[in-house]
């Protein structure tokens, strides 16, 4: 997937992982949680009152971003929050946001 003569092409099953991370990026209110962890670690509470949706929504959200490791989750006595488990997102995300600024 690289144009440097070093890179190796990857694998049907890289291939496929890739596209996992792709499609856990693929969803708007995905995008608003991300948006909002990237601050700090925020709790299901807080994450709903960021984004404007409900609990049950940001719930099955934050469930299939942590599964596929996009965020992580942490407990700490009653409260669980959520964090972002790689920076690498949030700048893949601020890199397609830059290219459709210079496209329009």
């Amino acid at each position: 997937m690289s144009n440097t003569k070093t890179s190796r092409e990857l694998t049907d099953v890289e291939l496929e992982k890739v596209a996992g991370q792709f499609r856990m990026l693929g969803e708007t209110m995905r995008l608003k949680i991300l948006q909002a962890l990237c601050v700090r670690p925020l709790t299901v509470g807080e994450i709903v009152a960021a984004t404007g949706a409900t609990q049950s929504n940001i719930s099955k959200h934050l469930a299939l971003l942590a599964s596929s490791g996009v965020i992580k989750r942490r407990k700490r006595g009653q409260f669980v929050s959520y964090g972002m488990s790689n920076p690498l997102t949030l700048k893949l995300c601020e890199l397609v946001h830059e290219e459709l600024l210079k496209q329009s």
